[in-house]
C-alpha cells in the first residue's frame, strides 16, 4: 500500500526542514498593496494630471473626458461581473462626454441639461431588452451617470475659472494629502477600526492622520494660490477629508455588494481607475461649492 502524502513512509523517517529548505513565504505590506507599483503608478498619474493643468489648462478637460470614459466602462464592467447588471453603456458614454464638455462653457446649466438628456436616454435605450430587470438596470445606469460623469464635471467647472489652476490643485492636493496621511498613520498606528464591516483596514487613527494632513495642505494651498485666509484653508481641508473618506467608504460598499475586490485591473498596485477616483469624485462637488463660498470669484 502506498503511503499517504501527508504521512512519511516507514523506510523514510520524517525529518525537520531547516529554515533554508522551507519555501519563502510571500511578503505583503500591512496596507495590503504592492507599494512599489502603487507609488510608480501614482507618480505617473500625477504627471498626466499636472502637465496639461500647468501648461494649457483647457487640455486638462480632455484628460478628464478620457478618464470619465474609462471609469464609466470600468463601473459598467464591475456591475455586470458582480451582479449581472446591464447598464445602457452607449448612452452613458455619449451622455458622459456631453456632461463634461457642456459644463465647460455653460456651467451648471449645461451640466443639468446634459444629465437630464442622459437620464432620458437610459430610460428609452433599456426598453429594447424588455421588462425583465428594467428597473434594476435603469437605476444602475442613473447611478453610473451621477457617480462618474456628473461628479467629474465639477472638476471641469473648477478648472475653467480664471483662477482654476489654484482651485483644481487645492482640491486634488487636499485629497492626495488625505490619502497619504491616512495611509501612513493607519499603517503605523491604526488600532481602532472606523467601519469594520465596510473597510476593515480603515482606522480612526488613520482618519486623524488624514485630517491633519488635509487641513495643513488646505491652509497652504488656499493662502498661497487663492489668496484666502489660513483658517478658511484649514476648514476646506477638513471638509474635503471628510468627503474623501465617505467617498472611499461608498465605493467599498459598492464593491462588497457586488462581491469584487477591485473595480478594474488597469493600474498595477491600485486596481482600476475607479479605485483611484473613489474619493476624488464626490469631493469634487464639495470642493466646487466650498471654494465658491469661501473664496468667491471677483
Amino acid at each position: 500500500m502506498t503511503a499517504s502524502p501527508d504521512v512519511p513512509a516507514p523506510d523514510r523517517p520524517a525529518r525537520d526542514l531547516t529554515a533554508s529548505e522551507h519555501p519563502p513565504a510571500a511578503r505583503s505590506s500591512r496596507a495590503g498593496r504592492d507599494l512599489g507599483s502603487a507609488i510608480a503608478v501614482g507618480l505617473g498619474l500625477g504627471a498626466i494630471i499636472l502637465v496639461p493643468l500647468l501648461t494649457v489648462r483647457q487640455t486638462f478637460v480632455g484628460v478628464l473626458a478620457g478618464a470619465t470614459a474609462v471609469a464609466t466602462w470600468e463601473l459598467r464592467d464591475a456591475l455586470r461581473r458582480g451582479a449581472g447588471i446591464e447598464v445602457p453603456l452607449p448612452v452613458l458614454l455619449v451622455g458622459g462626454q456631453a456632461m463634461i464638455w457642456s459644463s465647460w462653457p455653460f456651467g451648471l446649466r449645461g451640466l443639468a441639461l446634459s444629465f437630464v438628456a442622459t437620464a432620458l436616454g437610459c430610460l428609452v435605450w433599456r426598453m429594447r431588452a424588455g421588462a425583465a430587470h428594467y428597473l434594476r438596470d435603469v437605476s444602475a445606469g442613473m447611478f453610473t451617470a451621477v457617480y462618474v460623469p456628473l461628479f467629474c464635471s465639477f472638476v471641469v467647472m473648477l478648472t475653467v475659472e480664471p483662477d482654476g489652476v489654484g482651485r483644481a490643485l487645492t482640491f486634488m492636493l487636499c485629497v492626495v494629502a488625505s490619502d497619504v496621511g491616512g495611509y501612513a498613520i493607519g499603517v503605523l498606528a491604526g488600532r481602532h477600526p472606523m467601519a469594520p464591516s465596510i473597510s476593515p483596514k480603515k482606522s480612526w487613527e488613520g482618519f486623524s492622520g488624514s485630517l491633519v494632513a488635509g487641513m495643513i495642505t488646505g491652509a497652504l494651498t488656499l493662502t498661497l494660490m487663492l489668496g484666502g485666509q489660513w483658517w478658511e484653508g484649514a476648514l476646506t481641508g477638513a471638509l474635503l477629508v471628510v468627503s474623501a473618506t465617505l467617498g472611499d467608504l461608498v465605493e467599498s460598499l459598492v464593491k462588497r455588494d457586488l462581491g469584487i475586490k477591485d473595480m478594474g485591473r488597469l493600474l498595477p498596485g491600485h486596481g482600476g481607475l475607479m479605485d483611484r477616483l473613489d474619493s476624488m469624485l464626490p469631493t469634487a462637488v464639495v470642493s466646487y461649492f466650498v471654494l465658491g463660498l469661501l473664496v468667491p470669484m471677483q
